[in-house]
């Protein structure tokens, strides 16, 4: 008898998991649905609306008509405000041949995995590590490898760590600097020791995530690893978008520059797969790289008042470990001094359902990042919802 295979996975999809954050999101949503009053601190978005002057040039562009196609690559008009953003704000100079617009930065670092990645070729991940890397890694046939960082280091890859982890199969190393889910940066100078080692090794392309290159406040002005090694330029795809920057999430519009032949490559890719980026929201886009650039300073302030309320009141919490961000809108505590056998609680998914279920606090486990023993708080909401939110974790733990 044949086997029924109708329902039979292919492999690559069996091989990955769906976003731990985006599914605790998912369901901290469901639950305010029902009443609950929970406080969700597991999405990495901004709270803020998209400045209006953004908004009206998408509704402009709607009503001149910018609603067909554009080009596989992006509009010609967004793709030189990418080189001249570069240009002004990281003198990195790049032509328009060496510009992608794709649908998200996610998108983008997927379009260069599938560009350059055959099966068994190695990407090094330092952990901890935003969900999708290692995921979309097995989905193009690749292995991840795991580079393990921990707190002693402030969560960051050494370059003799570096060293040990490549293989005669390296083709990819991502650097997210600075970094999700642990807001630490790289400084220029480790950035530099990192480049060096991958200058030893001529086939390896550098992906640096500069997604979060806007929310900053430590080791500025910002740099990436281009800036630290100009010697990699050549060997480099930087990744960038609009989502984080201008409060842009749901426009999908994110951006790479890089060598010639590896954009022509992703963009091939990008043909067979979504064509070009919503016209819409490139036009969108094109008004937010051009325009009044002051609302990023007004959320990037935001972001550090929070953090400093956040981090300041989880160091008065017995079992609570955490290092001061960088940037980015995370914390990354430990909480291993938390765990409690006794309680049920011995692992940091267990402290997320606590949390979610007693306190009504909705964050991720730093499992879903590579970093057991941590969670990671994002304070994308009202400064009155982190004090109430502090209020309910001192609670939950008997401090009062």
């Amino acid at each position: 008898m044949t086997k029924d295979r109708t329902q039979e996975l292919a492999q690559r999809v069996q091989r990955i998991k769906p976003s731990p954050t985006l599914a605790i999101s998912a369901k901290a949503e469901e639950l305010q649905a029902e009443g609950k009053p929970i406080i969700n601190l597991s999405v990495g978005e901004p709270d803020f609306d998209t400045p209006e002057y953004i908004k009206e040039a998408a509704i402009k562009a709607i009503k001149a008509g910018h609603t067909k196609y554009t080009a596989v690559d992006g509009i010609k008009a967004l793709k030189q405000a990418v080189i001249d953003k570069f240009a002004k704000e990281n003198n990195l100079h790049y032509q328009l041949n060496q510009i992608l617009i794709s649908s998200g930065a996610k998108h983008s670092i997927y379009n260069l995995l599938c560009a350059l990645i055959n099966p068994g070729d190695e990407v090094i991940v330092p952990a901890p590590f935003w969900v999708s890397y290692p995921d979309m890694v097995k989905l193009t046939d690749g292995v991840p490898v795991i580079v393990k960082t921990d707190f002693s280091k402030s969560f960051k890859m050494t370059p003799a760590q570096l060293e040990a982890a490549i293989t005669d199969k390296t083709r990819v190393v991502i650097i997210n600097s600075p970094s999700n889910p642990t807001g630490i940066a790289y400084t220029k100078e480790e950035l530099k020791a990192l480049g060096e080692v991958i200058l030893k090794h001529p086939d390896i392309i550098v992906c640096s995530d500069d997604i979060y290159e806007h929310n900053q406040w430590n080791h500025t002005p910002f740099a990436n690893i281009v800036n630290a090694c100009p010697a990699l330029q050549d060997r480099t795809i930087v990744v960038n978008g609009v989502s984080k920057t201008y409060a842009m999430t749901g426009w999908r519009i994110g951006y790479a520059a890089g060598p010639a032949t590896i954009i022509g490559a992703m963009k091939k890719a990008q043909s067979q797969s979504t064509s070009n980026a919503a016209s819409i929201a490139q036009h969108a886009a094109l008004a937010a790289l051009q325009g009044d650039q002051s609302c990023i300073r007004e959320m990037t302030k935001a972001y550090k008042e929070r953090h400093d309320y956040l981090y300041g009141e989880l160091q008065k919490i017995p079992g609570i470990k955490c290092l001061p961000s960088d940037g980015t809108f995370y914390c990354f505590p430990s909480v291993e001094g938390l765990f409690n056998a006794e309680n049920g609680i011995t692992n940091d998914m267990e402290f997320a359902e606590f949390l979610l279920t007693k306190a009504e606090i909705a964050i991720v486990p730093g499992s879903a990042f590579g970093a057991p023993g941590h969670i990671r708080i994002c304070y994308t909401t009202s400064m009155q919802n982190l004090v109430e939110a502090v209020k309910r974790l001192r609670k939950v733990l008997g401090l009062g």
